[in-house]
């Protein structure tokens, strides 16, 4: 009985396909750069984000609605994930070299329990996370529980600019932050 929700999650992922709703759906897939795994969308080949909101792991509630007009990137990671703590101080670097420029941070824990959760932030990272056990926001935007850590960033009108399935190095990921929080905002709604 107890492995019938991952087992539920693991299929819901399968047949997701392999569309990477991140950067857009469909056949438009391919207008977007893949640099060694990491998809980087041009201003108008980026769809908007689903909804992104939840129960933040201190408590309360966020909606990334909250943060539109701010670059927000999104780190999924899990307590049990060995790369997760590997690229922890490297996310808290790249959040307090970036924040003075309209970025914000959001962790989503997936399959986790809160206790280890907590325990996981702990001294790691000051942004907030979400708690996501059953994985619904990570397959929202097609990142399958199995495939974290995974790092999505949302531009200014919460459209998905990049998506890096592997984990992130404050070098690798400062320029991409950056890149996108000095782009202009777009002047006719995003799509």
């Amino acid at each position: 009985m107890r492995f019938r929700r991952p087992l539920a999650v693991l299929l819901a992922a399968v047949t997701a396909g392999a569309a990477l709703v991140g950067c857009s759906s469909g056949t438009d897939e391919s207008r977007c750069a893949n640099d060694g795994g990491i998809v980087h969308c041009a201003p108008d080949q980026r769809s908007a984000a689903p909804t992104i909101a939840g129960d933040l792991l201190t408590g309360g509630r966020y909606d990334t609605t909250q943060a539109r007009g701010q670059v927000v990137v999104l780190n999924f990671w899990g307590s049990w994930c060995a790369p997760c703590r590997a690229e922890a101080d490297d996310l808290e670097a790249t959040y307090q070299a970036t924040k003075g420029s309209g970025v914000t941070f959001l962790g989503i824990n997936v399959q986790d329990s809160r206790d280890k959760a907590v325990a996981f932030e702990e001294g790691r990272v000051t942004y907030p996370s979400l708690f996501d056990p059953a994985s619904r926001l990570a397959l929202a935007l097609d990142i399958p529980p199995n495939t974290i850590p995974a790092t999505v960033v949302l531009d200014r009108q919460g459209r998905i600019a990049t998506v890096i399935r592997a984990a992130v190095t404050t070098d690798g990921l400062r320029p991409i932050v950056e890149r996108i929080a000095a782009e202009e905002p777009a002047s006719t709604g995003s799509r």
